[in-house]
């Protein structure tokens, strides 16, 4: 059935493309994260900051295909690297000597990190690093943050998608299947931890320690609210975990872009394994584990069989490897300064414009990326993210106000700048979302009314 009209003729190039995917794709999309209002946004090109989609309409982009493209669209460092790869040669079997280059820039750079080896996403990032936690340990199960996004392995995914129904005891979550079918091993497999609470996290460590080969954490969790940790949690955590022989997995595949040397540096996490991906490969396909050498030698099979054989076709490839490399080189501490400078400045803006209005809306984020919530109260774990339903129609319509704006704005997810944004590109968020709340101020004092 086609795309009911919206009045939105100036997407009908978008509308014509959904209808022909609906033809080839199961839901008309081959991403679960590809957003629809009814329809999606098909995008033509990128330069810099901005994106033009298939009807011409330009944008500004603050999803940068999920926080991949620290630096935008069509960075020249990047594009004169593949161009020059590509008449090189795409993959070969054998090794080349641009995969030794990166994993340099990544060693040197990443306090902790001495070895790593490269994989295609940072699904893949995540499972080996389990996988080298278990071979290492010799144990089963692991640990992870209720809410917390680690990419499609099945352990990783338990209580990705929650809610308070199913959720389970605030001392004790409930293990809760991400699809249909997900075997009852892995739910038994998988102690759920909330994030910022100490004393439930420590003691469900503790209670399972024995079997326990990891605990896998995000620094700062994007899905589950973007919301720093307390310092007192990962000094608990990585006291029982250190008491226990739990090895910690830092999943970094998002919050790499934090700082110059990563998320765990920037808050004081000492890991013993990294999971890293989107930035590191400057806009293409890539993931990578990395950590101390004791632990990473669960790779090595320079005397036989390694304890945990790891292959995959594209894994090193060369074009993402000169991609990434020339991506990092360009990530100096100067360019990490000017993110900071424009995510304060944004950051500040949107809560000003929230404060001076009385609107029931806070912002979380550090570094490059933030995070707007129809709360007044900055949440602390991800329990305190979960939204009513008015609250939901109110992300809903923000989201599409910006795109009337000219500013993609992900739904629920992080929102996150680029190197190329000037003063002037942040500044017109600000604007928006006080365009946004002078709009809807009928929505606004429904949401006061429901805090009240």
């Amino acid at each position: 059935m086609p795309v009911a009209d919206t009045g939105a003729d100036k997407d009908k190039n978008s509308i014509s493309a959904f209808e022909r995917a609906k033809s080839v794709f199961p839901d008309g999309t081959t991403r679960a994260t590809i957003e629809r209002s009814p329809y999606p946004r098909y995008l033509a090109s990128g330069d810099g900051a901005y994106v033009t989609d298939v009807d011409g309409r330009r944008f500004l982009d603050l999803n940068n295909n999920f926080t991949t493209l620290i630096h935008g669209h069509g960075f020249g460092p990047v594009t004169e690297a593949i161009q020059a790869q590509l008449q090189a040669g795409t993959c070969f079997a054998n090794p080349t000597e641009a995969e030794i280059a990166l994993a340099d820039l990544i060693c040197d750079r990443v306090p902790g990190l001495d070895r790593v080896r490269f994989v295609n996403t940072g699904t893949e990032a995540v499972m080996f690093a389990i996988k080298a936690a278990r071979a290492f340990t010799g144990r089963p199960k692991i640990a992870k943050i209720e809410g917390a996004y680690h990419g499609a392995y099945d352990w990783a995914e338990v209580s990705q998608f929650t809610h308070p129904g199913i959720w389970g005891m605030p001392n004790k979550p409930a293990s809760v299947p991400y699809y249909d079918g997900m075997p009852a091993s892995v739910l038994d497999e998988t102690v759920v931890l909330r994030f910022n609470d100490v004393a439930g996290a420590t003691h469900l460590l503790s209670e399972n320690a024995d079997e326990l080969a990891c605990l896998l954490i995000d620094p700062m969790p994007s899905r589950a609210g973007l919301i720093p940790p307390e310092p007192a949690l990962l000094d608990a955590v990585s006291n029982v975990c250190r008491e226990h022989g739990i090895l910690i997995i830092a999943d970094e595949v998002l919050n790499f872009r934090q700082s110059y040397e990563g998320a765990s540096h920037r808050h004081g996490l000492e890991p013993d394994l990294f999971a890293l991906g989107k930035i590191i490969g400057g806009g293409l396909p890539i993931g990578a584990v990395g950590g101390c050498a004791e632990v990473m030698g669960v790779f090595d099979g320079s005397g036989g069989r390694a304890r945990l054989p790891q292959g995959g076709t594209f894994s090193a490839n060369p074009l993402s490897m000169v991609a990434g490399a020339a991506a990092l080189q360009a990530l100096t501490p100067d360019t990490f300064e000017h993110l900071e400078r424009l995510g304060d400045r944004v950051r500040r803006a949107l809560a000003s414009v929230a404060n001076e209005r009385s609107a029931p809306f806070c912002v979380t984020g550090v570094g490059s990326l933030f995070r707007i919530h129809p709360n007044r109260v900055p949440p602390r774990e991800f329990r305190q993210t979960v939204n009513s339903a008015s609250a939901q129609k109110a992300m809903s319509q923000l989201t599409d106000h910006f795109l009337e704006a000219g500013i993609l704005l992900p739904k629920g997810a992080a929102a996150c700048l680029s190197t190329p944004m000037t003063e002037a590109d942040v500044d017109r968020i600000g604007e928006a979302f006080a365009s946004f709340l002078e709009k809807s101020a009928t929505l606004v004092r429904c949401l006061n009314e429901e805090a009240a």
